[in-house]
Formats: C-alpha cells, sequence, structure tokens
C-alpha cells in the first residue's frame, strides 16, 4: 500500500511540474530574467503584477526596476486615471500615497507607462499603481523621458516590434522645480539621482523570445540626469546595458545565451532617432 502511494506521488509531481515550469515561462514580463534575483526581501520584494514586474525597495518606498513586455496589444487609448497605494505589499511595509509627492517639485514618474498598457481601463488603472512610481523631475517626465517612451510605442506600432523594457531610479538626489531634495514627504521616498532604462527589440513573432535572440537584436540603453535643466532629446544619454548593469548592481536578460547577449550589452545604440511633438503632461 505504501509502495502503491509512492507511485501515485511521483505520478502527481511529473504532471504538476511541467504546468509550474509553463506558468512561469508564460509570465512575459520576467521572460528574459529578474535583474536582482528579487524574492521575499523588503528590500528587493518581488511583485509580478498582471501587466509589469517589479522589485519593491521599502526602505526606498520606490521600485528598484520595473520589468514589461510591449507588443501592440497592449496600446489603445484608455484614459489617464487617479494614483492610488499599492495595497498588495504585505503588512508592515511602507505604502507611498499619491499626497507623498504634492508640492515637491517633481513629478509621480510612471516607470512602466500608462501610454505603454492603455489598450483598457484596466490595463491603465493599473500602472497608476505607486509601487510603480519614482520622483521625477518633471523635465525629465514630460520631456527626454516621454520622448524615449514615445519612440518604443513607434517601434512597436508602426515598426512591428515587440521590446522587453526595464527601467528604474539610481543613485539619491534630483534637481526638480523647488531645487534639489534627497528624499519626499520627511524621509519617506527617495529621490533618485539618475533614471536608467534598458530595452532590447525584436521583430514580432511567436516562440520563445529569449531562444531566438541572437548578435542582430538591438538594444537600447539610456541614463539620465534626474535634473530640471533635462531637454527633450534623448538620445545624447544613450550608453551601453553593461554600463547600466555596473550603475545600478543589476543582471539584465541573463536567459539569454551569454554569447549573444555579452557583446550587445557592451555596444551603445547608434540608430538615427526622429523626436515626437513636445507636449507637456502634468
Amino acid at each position: 500500500m505504501n509502495r502503491l502511494f509512492r507511485v501515485l506521488v511521483a505520478s502527481f509531481a511529473l504532471c504538476v511540474a511541467p504546468s509550474a515550469v509553463q506558468a512561469q515561462s508564460q509570465y512575459a514580463h520576467l521572460a528574459l530574467g529578474n535583474p536582482s534575483q528579487a524574492g521575499e526581501s523588503a528590500d528587493n520584494f518581488l511583485m509580478r503584477k498582471d501587466y509589469f514586474a517589479l522589485s519593491y525597495n521599502n526602505s526606498k518606498g520606490t521600485p528598484n526596476w520595473v520589468s514589461w513586455h510591449l507588443t501592440h496589444e497592449e496600446i489603445g487609448s484608455a484614459k489617464r486615471l487617479p494614483f492610488y497605494p499599492d495595497l498588495d505589499l504585505p503588512t508592515g511595509f511602507k505604502r507611498i500615497v499619491p499626497k507623498d509627492y504634492t508640492s515637491s517639485g517633481f513629478d509621480r514618474g510612471h516607470m512602466c507607462p500608462h501610454s505603454d498598457r492603455d489598450r483598457t481601463e484596466t490595463m491603465s488603472h493599473a500602472t497608476f499603481v505607486m509601487t510603480n512610481i519614482i520622483p521625477q523631475a518633471p523635465a525629465v517626465n514630460q520631456k527626454a523621458w516621454r520622448q524615449l517612451e514615445m519612440y518604443c510605442r513607434t517601434l512597436v506600432e508602426r515598426q512591428h516590434k515587440e521590446l522587453y523594457i526595464i527601467c528604474g531610479p539610481a543613485g539619491e538626489g534630483g534637481r526638480g522645480r523647488e531645487g534639489v531634495r534627497n528624499t519626499l514627504s520627511h524621509g519617506k521616498v527617495t529621490v533618485p539621482a539618475q533614471c536608467w532604462k534598458v530595452i532590447l527589440v525584436l521583430d514580432e513573432s511567436d516562440g520563445d523570445d529569449a531562444a531566438r535572440i541572437d548578435a542582430n537584436a538591438r538594444m537600447i540603453a539610456v541614463v539620465m540626469p534626474n535634473d530640471e535643466r533635462v531637454g527633450e532629446d534623448w538620445t545624447p544619454y544613450r550608453t551601453s546595458v553593461k554600463q547600466v548593469e555596473e550603475l545600478t548592481g543589476l543582471r539584465f536578460f541573463d536567459r539569454v545565451p551569454e554569447s549573444f547577449v555579452g557583446p550587445l550589452k557592451e555596444s551603445v545604440d547608434h540608430y538615427n532617432v526622429a523626436l515626437g511633438p513636445s507636449v507637456r503632461q502634468e
């Protein structure tokens, strides 16, 4: 009887294990890796949202990074919605609320942007959670950072690309409308010194994206100062993915074979880029 029970348990495990692996592989926002090996640590707390993944830093009150997969299926015209605190954080964690940014001189800067998730109101609403937000100088948020977001959507909508995007804050101390600040709301939220983003550009296709990346793939990386003096053009802030890794201590796209991803990380994107229209959004 005991032997029969063990056989049944083993058989059940064999049936369940592939399903668990398959479910993990189908989570697109971490399909190419977990940049900080985020888990249960309060300052590297992994949150698997429906429309993006993030590592939350409880001490800083911001994400360490936010990661998402962008295709044409997420882009639409749903309206912007109010910001709100993240109730999915564990008990005892710091919950940032919208008023923590009020009159600070810094914007509530989306990491995964609303317009990357505006196919439906539900998707749009998801991006306004405060764990997806960092303090950004208005000039960054509304100018160069926004221009890069628009460019990413242009690649998807007009050039039939799909993107894997990861971005976040670095350092401490930024210059907003009211001058230099290290923190907001009596130390509750850390103001970063820099904002960074890395982007892997692929031709739109089905299948395992990690397996089809080769030496011809395109990588874009930027590091911008979190400074009110930043203009519309994001291209002067291009750098290599390797330099972003050195700045942040993160490792990007670690599910991609090193023989392909290593050289790509060393290069700086050189494509000619046309800027979009200048539109200020508060």
